[in-house]
């Protein structure tokens, strides 16, 4: 059965979900009045941290400890449309394992509506070295205190 922390968040054996809202802005709508295909992959990244910082992980933490997790690699299906002032939801989940790489995957909802979902990998960088390492020290303890929580 998952571990709720609050009505945003869920934990169980494998996985972190974390759910944040962000209201589109006029700027992100193209001529058309529709989101811009690109800026999903903004609200990806706002999803990504907003999980990551809910659960004591914050992306600025990892620059602090000396490592980058940069974009290997990134999917989006764009299913239905969202435009000017829609309230969206952005839905992170991680999974809760030590490899080398990192794939987040992403679900774009307005309401009960699925608009589009997707994925990126990252890979853990050493900033000193500009090398990929395995997942550092301060991730390990990160995945092992949410594990604790459970």
């Amino acid at each position: 059965m998952p571990a709720l922390f609050d009505m945003k968040a869920e934990v169980n054996e494998t996985i972190v979900r974390h759910r944040t809202q962000v209201r589109v802005r006029y700027a992100d709508t193209d001529k058309m009045g529709v989101v811009y295909n690109g800026n999903y992959f903004t609200y990806f990244e706002v999803g990504r941290a907003e999980l990551m910082r809910h659960f004591g992980s914050p992306y600025s933490g990892f620059e602090k400890a000396g490592y980058l997790l940069p974009l290997v690699e990134s999917y989006a299906k764009y299913i239905k449309s969202s435009y000017y002032d829609d309230l969206l939801d952005i839905e992170a989940i991680m999974p809760l394992e030590l490899k080398p790489l990192l794939r987040f995957d992403y679900r774009v909802w307005r309401g009960d509506e699925l608009l589009a979902e997707g994925f990126t990998v990252h890979s853990f960088l050493n900033i000193e070295t500009g090398r990929p390492v395995k997942p550092p020290k301060i991730f390990r303890e990160a995945i092992n205190n949410i594990k604790n929580r459970l």
